[in-house]
């Protein structure tokens, strides 16, 4: 009786679980961020925010979410913290505009400015290990940490100036993460070290893996 050979193979689970969510996150976080920016920079009107509204729900918040429960099944806890965070926040902006549309709410400029400032909060504590992973990254939190709070003191002082440095400071922000998104989908492909993402600060020898999908598979 004839024996089969048996080759090593590969389930449609393990496949699913091999590709990188962050480049998903990144870019739905990157350019939800760059059209709310131009309209805080004042390069499109106001009226563009609706525009913003459902971009913030599907790209911004339903697709980070769907990165940060792809990296959470991957053990990477920073990035399943970043991406499912920051697609609440998105998924919070675009319903706090719709509910307020509707007249079921009242969103005061005090109160958004203090959410921003608390997202702030977050995103400075998020800086710092994001130092770690790699230049690019380090430079994404960075600038989005000053713009939430130009953005954030903007609301609560009703200071128009805060808020178009806040617009700008988003837009550097959106800037890097496409980079980032870029960087990591172009060397999955072409190989490691095609498009840097440019060192992270030093750790020491004993320190853990990195905190952010990407960063050491694609230097």
């Amino acid at each position: 009786m004839g024996q089969h050979l048996m080759l090593p193979s590969t389930s449609m689970n393990e496949k699913a679980l091999m590709a990188d969510p962050a480049p998903l996150g990144l870019a739905g976080f990157a350019f939800t961020t760059f059209l709310l920016s131009f309209v805080n920079t004042g390069w499109l009107d106001p009226s563009a925010a609706g525009v913003v509204v459902p971009l913030a729900l599907f790209w911004g918040g339903v697709g980070q979410l769907l990165a940060g429960v792809f990296e959470m099944r991957k053990g990477n806890t920073f990035g399943f913290t970043a991406f499912s965070s920051y697609g609440a926040f998105w998924l919070f902006f675009g319903s706090m505009v719709i509910l307020e549309n509707l007249g079921l709410i009242t969103a005061p400029a005090a109160g958004v400015g203090a959410a921003l400032l608390l997202f702030g909060i977050f995103t400075f504590y998020m800086w710092i290990p994001a130092m770690f992973a790699n230049l690019s990254l380090n430079l994404t939190f960075l600038f989005l940490w000053l713009a939430f709070v130009f953005l954030g003191l903007g609301d609560l002082l009703t200071l128009k100036l805060a808020t178009t440095a806040g617009g700008y400071f988003g837009i550097l922000a959106a800037t890097a993460a496409a980079y980032t998104s870029f960087a990591i989908v172009t060397n999955s492909n072409l190989g490691a070290g095609t498009v840097p993402l440019g060192p992270g600060m030093r750790r020491r020898a004993k320190a853990v893996s990195a905190p952010y999908p990407g960063a050491q598979s694609h230097p």
